[in-house]
């Protein structure tokens, strides 16, 4: 049975374990398991696979902050990572400003002692589906 991603089926999210907790009022939050999938040569998540669960949650977090059901197409996104990662993280991501058509968004990744491992921000347009 294919993952619920607030109302999307996303295969390669299921691919690479992004696991969706929650997503209402532009706020979205996901946890991201370590697997053999998404880590790199170090046994630590590969830098990609980082901005895949920043991307996907920050445009859950913009379509939340819209009544309608509107799609969200990245056009713009930012990203520093700050520490290594060698165990599960969780993502959490909010909408800074909801235009007419236009999320900005930023989204942060977080290891379970809470130290911040990458940081994001990202615009999105806002489509009717």
């Amino acid at each position: 049975m294919a993952t619920d991603y607030f109302g999307l089926t996303i295969p390669f999210l299921e691919h690479i374990g992004v696991e969706p907790v929650s997503n209402e009022n532009g706020r979205c939050v996901a946890r991201f398991p370590l697997i053999r999938e998404v880590m790199n040569s170090r046994g630590e998540f590969q830098g990609g696979s980082l901005m895949a669960a920043l991307d996907f949650a920050m445009s859950a977090a913009a379509r939340s902050a819209y009544d309608s059901d509107m799609g969200a197409a990245t056009i713009d996104m930012n990203c520093s990572f700050i520490a290594p990662a060698k165990a599960d993280l969780t993502v959490e991501a909010k909408v800074i400003k909801a235009g007419r058509s236009l999320a900005f968004c930023e989204g942060e990744i977080r290891d379970a002692q809470g130290e911040l491992v990458a940081r994001s921000t990202g615009t999105f347009r806002m489509l009717a589906r």
